[in-house]
């Protein structure tokens, strides 16, 4: 598997504190079926003042650690990156770096706030030829009815929808896990990632959220979330060679995606 959201690099943001708890995480993530990791600090004004320079070289120092300390995890690099409205510009420049170089990033919405001018971005960020990963919409506080058709139109426009494995399982709480089966069962998920911070409270854990996510989407779909979009994210692929979440099919035919699904109500107080 392939996790292209983690909070590993050490002593740079909120996640790892320092080399030691990075190193657990690592060997974490390993034993979880994990060969690859995006380290993707935050970019966040004012609060993590991150650059594309400084992540990559952080990036290839704790590299060589991993390999001092004989954990089998690739790393590369990437950011968290708050949504501005000088985005564009910051990926172009190269202050915000994109995953492994490419032409996807991530692209973190405000927790607690509705973003104004949102699919205006995000417009703006496709047509300058990038390709904005959401990370998890689930998560955000002010999500509802109405602010989920943002994500179903920035989905349907060319974003694509990345989901945490832990809010598939329930770590996040009911109101994120709702959320995130929502996203699943209307077949938006492009991407599951881990958005480890530390190794127990939000640990590296992926393989359960793709266990959790084969109810909704069944197991090649499931695999596509881990493995084979990750892969073609490192691979800077163009998005009309990779396949399509099933709501996003061009075929107009969702494919077959596996169990029968439970109604949203008794999904929601199960």
């Amino acid at each position: 598997m392939i996790d292209l959201h983690c909070h590993m690099l050490p002593g740079i943001d909120d996640g790892a504190p320092d080399l030691a708890t990075a190193l657990e995480m690592a060997e974490i993530a390993v034993a979880d079926g994990i060969r690859m990791t995006a380290c993707t600090p935050h970019i966040y004004p004012d609060l993590f003042e991150n650059t594309g320079a400084q992540i990559i070289h952080q990036v290839q120092a704790f590299r060589t650690r991993l390999q001092e300390a004989g954990i089998p995890l690739e790393i590369t690099y990437g950011a968290d990156i708050q949504l501005v409205p000088e985005m564009v510009q910051g990926l172009q420049s190269g202050q915000m770096p994109t995953l492994h170089g490419t032409r996807y990033f991530l692209f973190e919405p405000p927790h607690h706030t509705a973003p104004i001018g949102f699919l205006h971005l995000i417009f703006d960020l496709l047509a300058s030829g990038y390709r904005p990963i959401i990370t998890h919409p689930e998560r955000l506080t002010w999500l509802d009815d109405k602010h989920y058709g943002w994500f179903v139109n920035a989905a349907r426009d060319g974003a694509w929808i990345q989901i945490t494995a832990g809010a598939v399982t329930g770590r996040f709480g009911r109101h994120p896990q709702y959320w995130a089966e929502k996203f699943l069962d209307d077949g938006l998920v492009h991407i599951l990632a881990t958005d480890a911070h530390d190794p127990k409270r939000r640990p590296p854990l992926l393989a359960e959220g793709r266990v959790a996510a084969e109810y909704y989407v069944g197991a090649a779909e499931a695999e596509l979330l881990v493995t084979g979009r990750p892969q073609a994210v490192i691979e800077n692929r163009e998005p009309a060679e990779i396949p399509p979440p099933p709501a996003l099919d061009p075929s107009g035919k969702r494919r077959d995606i596996g169990k029968p699904k439970r109604g949203w109500f008794a999904r929601f107080w199960s």
